[in-house]
């Protein structure tokens, strides 16, 4: 068997409104692909891509359900006081709030928010987490 190689570079989330998560994501100033439209659009993170595609049409061709699932998105930060800074800025773009940044047991911290149709994000920040010049996490 090949080797199938270990990462994720794209996360597709179902939207039921994709015009307005879509404003959304587009609000915290993240870069969208070109040719973006109100039916797909996608936007560079550092890590890969966070894809919005019509809740039905993911249904339909991958057999997703609509709506938050089990599951939760992360954005790393590079310092502490980071983390409450973006939950912040979040929540002013629409996100709901879900717990405010606290300082974690395993040495870090974190808040969570949904954003507007209640998919989860984690705001972190870990100590033991380096980012690497791109922010993606680098494990070294």
């Amino acid at each position: 068997m090949a080797a199938i190689p270990a990462r994720v570079n794209v996360v597709t989330l179902g939207a039921r409104d994709l015009p307005a998560l879509r404003r959304f994501y587009r609000s915290l100033g993240w870069p969208e692909n070109e040719g973006a439209t109100d039916e797909f659009t996608a936007f560079k993170t550092a890590g890969g891509i966070l894809a919005l595609w019509g809740a039905g049409q993911l249904e339909e061709e991958a057999g997703a359900v609509p709506g938050p699932g089990g599951f939760a998105l992360s954005i790393n930060v590079d310092a502490k006081e980071q983390v409450d800074e973006v939950i912040a800025a979040m929540v002013d773009a629409g996100a709901t709030l879900r717990t405010p940044p606290e300082d974690k047991f395993w040495g870090g911290r974190s808040g969570n928010v949904a954003d507007p149709e209640g998919n989860p994000w984690e705001v972190a920040w870990n100590p033991g987490w380096p980012l690497d010049e791109r922010g993606a996490i680098d494990f070294r």
